[in-house]
């Protein structure tokens, strides 16, 4: 069973995936990571020279690899995997979603200096666009979650704890 981590930019998924591999000795699998690596340019240069669409369908396509190939992996998915059904049906056939959320001033706080993380929305300020963008996501992480963590005032290894818990209580690790 994969343990797969989703939510909005900044609420911890690349964090707490790395305290999850230490715990389970799991391969770690970080879709940004793999679609960078699978093109060869930054996820900024991506959206820039063909835009979100064609990000989300190479995203869709890495997703997919990922979730049918894998069993037994943590999966730290981008904060947009979720806008494609397609990515959720895939991560959940041999996986279990995490949804991890966090305040909205904790999230601006953690992302507001990170290069890597491109406009979704032009014409909007900063605050204007992740605040429009998490309330557009909100139901669509809700539906796909098996389990929710604040990571907003915890610490990392205090979230695994909770990880762990419950899936250890299901047998599913």
């Amino acid at each position: 069973m994969n343990i797969v981590l989703m939510g909005y930019r900044g609420t911890g998924k690349s964090t707490i995936g790395k305290f999850l591999v230490r715990n389970l000795r799991r391969k770690l699998f970080c879709i940004d990571d793999l679609i960078v690596e699978n093109v060869g340019m930054s996820i900024p240069d991506m959206v820039q020279a063909w835009g979100w669409s064609r990000f989300r369908e190479i995203e869709h396509k890495i997703v997919e690899q990922v979730a049918t190939d894998q069993e037994e992996a943590i999966i730290d998915c981008g904060g947009g995997v979720v806008l494609d059904d397609r990515n959720v049906f895939n991560l959940k056939q041999n996986g279990r979603v995490v949804l991890l959320i966090a305040e909205f001033q904790t999230i601006v706080k953690r992302i507001r200096r990170d290069p890597n993380r491109p406009a979704l929305i032009d014409g909007l300020t900063f605050e204007e666009e992740q605040r429009k963008v998490i309330e557009e996501r909100r139901e669509k992480y809700l539906a796909a979650a098996d389990l929710v963590c604040d990571t907003t005032s915890v610490r990392p290894k205090e979230t695994v704890k909770e990880i762990l818990e419950y899936f250890k209580q299901r047998n599913w690790v």
